[in-house]
């Protein structure tokens, strides 16, 4: 039996961005440094971590996609806040923003961790951005690191086996494929 589990020291060379949005600025410079904190503290090089700022949470995984078709980021870290207000408005921004975000997780085989708060209210979100509920940027940082190594090691598994583990056997390269991924899936249902 083989059991996996990403650890929490980041490989040397590995380079992290965290895209963060500038809109509710006080509290999503507290995620930033929360995250900032936990890459340097887990090994991560201070020139190794790249800083990106859009206005929203809806430019988010717009960013997100672009770092991920490029090969200098071995991870991205995604923050924001988004908190109810009186409209649907929240609804749209915060649900289309983590199902995008999962999505380009799935297709670019990339470790991408969401931060981005949906909260009732700017106290909550204080609550997540270094109070009582600790730092919701702290914890993504974290989450991308272990991803990160996780994916390493089974890859390097992948690589000693015959192909199974990650659905990658006519791929040598190990290039994830959503859509072939569920259509096998979909071929293993009863």
């Amino acid at each position: 039996m083989s059991v996996f589990e990403g650890n929490l020291r980041a490989d040397a060379d590995a380079c992290f961005a965290i895209i963060v949005s500038r809109w509710n600025a006080q509290i999503t410079e507290a995620l930033v440094e929360g995250a900032r904190k936990a890459l340097l503290d887990n090994g991560v090089d201070e020139e190794k971590i790249d800083i990106i700022r859009v206005p929203g949470a809806w430019e988010i995984p717009q960013v997100a996609r672009q770092l991920s078709l490029g090969s200098r980021h071995d991870a991205i870290i995604t923050l924001g806040c988004v908190v109810r207000g009186d409209t649907r408005h929240y609804e749209h921004v915060a649900d289309n923003c983590a199902k995008a975000l999962m999505e380009l997780a799935l297709a670019s085989n990339l470790p991408i961790s969401n931060g981005v708060l949906a909260v009732e209210t700017v106290e909550d979100a204080r609550a997540r951005a270094g109070g009582v509920h600790g730092n919701k940027g702290e914890e993504a940082a974290i989450a991308a690191i272990e991803m990160l190594d996780l994916f390493d090691q089974l890859v390097d598994a992948e690589a000693q086996s015959d192909g199974f583990l990650l659905g990658f056997e006519d791929d040598p390269e190990g290039v994830f494929d959503v859509e072939k991924f569920i259509a096998s899936s979909q071929e293993l249902k009863p």
